[in-house]
């Protein structure tokens, strides 16, 4: 489950049970900071939080003042300077800057449907922006309504929207890919753009498979498992897969799949026939990703095979092959580990590149 995915669903939970959440966002950040703008976390009005904006004393802050936001049904901006002498001692002394919006979310009917068309959006995975509305004055912050906008479709949430605030906000969204601040007439929207998550397609369901899947489950990647063997790929080893196929072979094992630029190939299967089976069908679609697990001699035996067929050498070169970071992994938990965290370094070489 990725982190929007489960904190959606908690503010679900804590609203349906009438309690108000915080919903704590970093709106700007600019140097060295724990995570990135648009990370956000839950905290409860029992004092429990859900996710976490970096740790250290910005968390720590946020946590205290979220009790404030609480008792006075209110939300505010917070703001972070950590340079150095200007930092607690007992503070991780990064040299940057950030600005995090504590969002009071009471428990009332419009926010709970709010909140689970969100969570909806989320699961379904298409990209769209999250938009929350603020009104300010004499430094006071009043959040007057939500609202989500599909990359193609129609505004929908609490807030009344004008048709000219539509416009500007579809217009200033063009080249948007990172959380940004837009004034209004009379209002503030911080939009925030959610973009679809980056679904693994592990083939193989072995040794090596077994953990890949459930970490990379872990690290927010939606997992699909597909293999020929349904001994092997079935909801009982793999119970964090979002999909698994069991199909006859592997001469179509692409054929069905939604393979796009948000999709990570994973070639584990169990012998070199199959994995340069499958290979050929990966290097004939636009994923953004594709790994193969194997030596340096196996990689060579079957680029040597792709070149005869007329696959190209640049084709060849995006491969990661051997998959994985080189931490000299030998069992099969290390190694899925390696391979997650080259999932992870990608994902977020892909999410900069997309948001320069």
């Amino acid at each position: 489950m990725n982190e929007n995915e489960y904190l959606a669903r908690i503010i679900c939970e804590q609203l349906d049970s009438g309690s108000a959440v915080v919903l704590a966002s970093i709106i700007n950040s600019k140097g060295s900071s724990p995570r990135h703008s648009g990370t956000k976390m839950v905290i409860a009005a029992d004092g429990r939080f859900y996710g976490t904006i970096g740790g250290g004393i910005i968390e720590a802050t946020t946590l205290k003042e979220s009790r404030v936001a609480f008792s006075g049904r209110y939300s505010r901006f917070l703001s972070f300077e950590m340079l150095g002498e200007n930092a607690l001692s007992q503070a991780p002394i990064c040299g940057g800057k950030a600005t995090l919006l504590l969002d009071f979310v009471p428990p009332a009917k419009e926010n709970i449907g709010f909140f689970r068309g969100l969570h909806g959006a989320v699961i379904k995975g298409d990209d769209f922006h999250f938009l929350t509305l603020l009104e300010e004055s004499g430094g006071e912050v009043a959040v007057v309504g939500h609202s989500l906008l599909p990359r193609d479709g129609a505004v929908s949430g609490t807030f009344a929207w004008s048709q000219k605030n539509i416009t500007t906000v579809k217009a200033e969204l063009q080249n948007a890919s990172s959380i940004m601040v837009l004034p209004l007439d009379n209002i503030t929207a911080v939009v925030d753009p959610i973009c679809r998550v980056k679904t693994v397609y592990c083939f193989g369901s072995g040794h090596v498979a077994l953990p890949t899947a459930h970490i990379a489950a872990l690290s927010g990647f939606r997992v699909m498992v597909v293999d020929d063997r349904a001994e092997f790929a079935n909801e009982e080893r793999f119970p964090a897969a979002s999909g698994i196929f069991v199909i006859k072979d592997f001469s179509k094992a692409l054929e069905g799949l939604a393979i796009d630029r948000d999709s990570f190939i994973l070639l584990l299967t169990r012998g070199h026939h199959s994995d340069r089976i499958v290979l050929e069908q990966a290097l004939k679609t636009n994923a953004g990703y594709i790994g193969m697990m194997g030596s340096k001699r196996k990689r060579d035996t079957i680029y040597a095979t792709l070149l005869s067929q007329g696959f190209s050498k640049e084709q060849l070169d995006s491969i990661h092959c051997p998959i994985g970071l080189a931490i000299k992994a030998e069992t099969p938990e290390e190694i899925a580990i390696s391979i997650v965290a080259e999932l992870i370094a990608e994902r977020a070489r892909q999410r900069d590149e997309h948001r320069a």
